[in-house]
């Protein structure tokens, strides 16, 4: 027989691991997992005293007596004040609680990404790749999903920008992020319609609750484009009022013209300067909490997407590649975008009793895009699209939990408020009106935990009004739109055994059209492309099953997610055969359709230890979609992939020093399931060959300096990634030798 559990904490019901429990009886115990699951094995029947620790948190014991059935139960410790020699240890953490499939980036894989952007970054988790706009540009895609229906929360708020356009990177800095953490499922009930497709959460390092300084240096440098990015941040508390601390970061990339194996595009470069900075105070009782992060960059359009008339971008798409070679340069010319992004948030936490939370945030924020094209004259130095968006969210939530039951649960509120001008002065008819929006949605969350088992529902319900004007040939066009929905989802999750678990989650999601969908009009500058919309579109409503079964062995782990995504009314951009011809150049026209969808697939990732040196890994996703309408395929669809390598451990490995050389192969399928038009055919599937090498230095008792190179595509492979809207005029970055310092003291 055995005695089996979990163990929360008790003030946000997150998994504890590394908590030590003891059987006295026995003379046994055992530590809990990641998942706060733990087993006891081979205990006879009979009665049994239980004692549970972990620092900073009150023991529990317990009396429990086994007779035909083995044990289950959860247990949930309180936090509380430690001293010893001098360190205390309090204070509150936000957790995903949810039994969908989430994977996080951290540790030693977020320091191997550092420099990249973030889509760039989250291609390391499987199910995860991008939507991207040339090779600086690039937006997270989910089991098929991006744009609007991915929602990205900045250190707890949902980002808000003008997220909409393929070339719409995200406004964030992943140099703020200390774990980045993406949820597969439909996560609407939690999240709002946005989360449909998925949910990435940047979340920074807490902030300190004492006086503990802590600063990191990150230097990276690279030849493809000679990009030089560095980061700075430091992290501190007070040594006079318990429980205050700070942190503050800030970083700045710069680069010029990307290379392709055998020549430069055009007008690539790109700048970017950030800051963010964080106050908060934690007690027992309370938590308070102020953040601000500035995003600013300036990227280059490539030159070549944009073409003076119908044969000339007939000519580029038939050659595949730029006629010119123009060498390297840091300057950025027209087209080009320039992108700011204020956000600002107050959070805070009062536990009310033992058993009841409430929760409160605000955050505010302020986008500006400004996108410029190739004009004449004066009208050359105006932006042809010039939008500012102002947001304003507002939560409103209460926990419930306790230590005696195995029930806990979240019903909140949520309000979000968003104005969306066209400054005057581009002499340009906006691509997208003037709206003003307004969503509010209620919800409920209960979840059921004993032992290894998990089980969670939640039902929310949304309405949504937007209000739009702009004017048109001197006319004044308007639209007053309204939008309700229900969202639900149920899903469980049990530890088989202490090296399996199982989870499943069901839910259904909706997504009201966005404004682009409806009413776009004309240049989409930065994307090279006429876009058209649909004001008759209807709201997107999807059920999706999402399974994942992991094996954590001695040597082996295995992560396997099968996933079936039923979409009604799903919205897709799709290219026509038709062409726009204006002053400013000759564009492809694409228009905004609507059709019945199926998604499925499947997400694979496993690691093995040949060796106590030698290990290897491999991951990847295979992704079908069927418009179920026509029997047909939508575009822009990510085709099969898979990336494995192996990785090797010089010398005896200590927290003092380690060093690892990793070789890997990214296997890319040619998309065989194309639209029944496309400009240019489906490129060839491709494989590229990468190496890397860290090491890990101890310097003193608290310094810790890391060193990294990186090796990119090491053969210089000339190909295209399907998912690159600028895969018809230039192929994909060629070798790029990346070399990454981190200081940490």
């Amino acid at each position: 027989m055995a005695i089996r559990g979990k163990i929360l904490h008790l003030e946000n019901n997150d998994p504890i691991e590394a908590a030590y429990i003891w059987v006295v009886e026995s003379a046994s115990g055992a530590v809990s997992d990641e998942n706060g699951n733990f087993v006891v094995k081979d205990l006879c029947e009979g009665t049994y005293a239980l004692t549970i620790q972990y620092l900073g948190h009150k023991g529990i014991k317990d009396t429990i007596k086994l007779s035909t059935n083995n044990f289950n139960k959860t247990y949930r410790l309180e936090e509380e004040s430690v001293s010893l020699g001098g360190v205390e240890i309090h204070g509150h953490k936000l957790a995903v609680q949810t039994t969908t499939s989430v994977t996080a980036l951290y540790g030693e894989a977020l320091l191997e990404s550092r420099g990249e952007n973030l889509g760039e970054s989250l291609k390391r988790i499987s199910g995860v790749t991008t939507f991207s706009t040339g090779n600086s540009i690039s937006k997270p895609v989910i089991h098929g999903m991006h744009s609007n229906r991915i929602m990205i929360l900045n250190n707890g708020i949902r980002l808000e920008g003008q997220q909409w356009g393929a070339e719409h990177a995200p406004e964030i800095d992943p140099f703020v992020a200390n774990e980045i953490t993406v949820i597969k499922g439909a996560e609407t009930v939690r999240y709002g319609p946005e989360a449909m497709g998925g949910v990435i959460l940047v979340n920074p390092a807490p902030i300190p609750t004492k006086k503990d300084p802590k600063t990191n240096l990150y230097l990276t440098t690279g030849t493809n484009g000679r990009m030089g990015n560095v980061s700075i941040s430091h992290a501190n508390g007070s040594d006079k009022i318990k429980g205050l601390g700070y942190q503050v970061q800030a970083s700045a990339k710069r680069g010029g013209n990307i290379k392709s194996p055998d020549y430069f595009q055009g007008n690539t470069g790109l700048s970017e300067l950030n800051f963010s900075g964080s106050l908060g105070y934690s007690s027992s009782k309370l938590g308070v909490e102020g953040y601000y992060s500035y995003f600013n960059t300036s990227l280059g359009i490539l030159r070549d997407s944009h073409t003076g008339n119908l044969d000339d971008l007939l000519a580029i798409i038939e050659n595949g590649r730029p006629f010119s070679d123009p060498g390297f340069t840091y300057e950025i010319i027209n087209p080009k975008q320039v992108v700011s992004h204020h956000l600002a948030k107050l959070k805070s936490h009062y536990h009310l009793s033992d058993q009841w939370k409430l929760n409160f945030q605000y955050g505010f924020q302020a986008n500006y895009r400004q996108e410029f094209d190739k004009r004449r004259g004066d009208l050359n130095e105006k932006p042809s699209l010039d939008l500012e968006l102002f947001t304003n969210t507002i939560d409103l939530f209460v926990d419930q939990h306790s230590l005696k039951s195995e029930w806990s649960g979240t019903i909140g509120i949520n309000g979000i408020q968003q104005a969306n001008s066209n400054i005057p002065g581009t002499g340009v008819t906006p691509l997208i009106p003037n709206y003003d929006m307004l969503n509010l949605g209620v919800y409920a969350i209960e979840k059921y935990s004993k032992g290894p088992l998990e089980i969670e529902g939640g039902l929310r319900f949304d309405t949504r009004s937007v209000n739009t004007a702009r004017f048109v040939d001197s006319q004044l066009e308007t639209a007053d739109l309204m939008y309700n929905n229900f969202s639900a989802f149920i899903g469980g999750l049990y530890q088989i055994s202490p090296s399996v678990t199982f989870n499943t989650n069901l839910g259904t999601a909706w997504r009201p059209p966005n404004v682009n969908e409806l009413f776009s009009q004309g240049l989409h500058h930065g994307a090279a492309a006429v876009e058209i919309g649909d004001p008759d579109l209807n709201s997107e409503k999807s059920l999706k099953w999402v399974n994942e079964l992991e094996y954590d062995g001695s040597r082996t782990h295995l992560e396997i997610t099968a996933y079936a995504n039923n979409i009604s009314n799903y919205i897709y951009l799709n290219p026509t055969n038709e062409t726009y011809v204006s002053l400013r150049g000759t564009f492809n026209v694409y228009e905004y359709l609507q059709a019945n969808a199926f998604f499925y697939g499947v997400d694979f990732s496993g690691s093995y230890m040949f060796t106590t040196k030698l290990s290897g890994y491999a991951k990847g996703s295979i992704i079908r979609a069927k418009n179920t309408e026509e029997d047909n395929f939508f575009p822009f669809i990510p085709s099969d992939r898979m990336d494995w390598g192996l990785a090797y451990q010089f010398g005896p490995e200590t927290s003092d020093q380690t060093n690892k050389l990793t070789l890997s192969n990214m296997l890319v399928a040619r998309q065989k399931r194309e639209p029944d038009f496309d400009l240019a055919a489906a490129p060839p599937g491709y494989a590229l060959f990468n190496l890397g090498y860290q090491r890990k230095l101890k310097i003193g008792e608290d310094n810790t300096l890391n060193l990294g190179l990186q090796v990119q595509n090491i053969f210089n492979t000339s190909y295209k990634e399907y998912m690159n809207r600028f895969r018809y005029f230039t192929d994909d970055m060629g070798r790029n030798i990346l070399l990454k310092i981190n200081y940490q003291f």
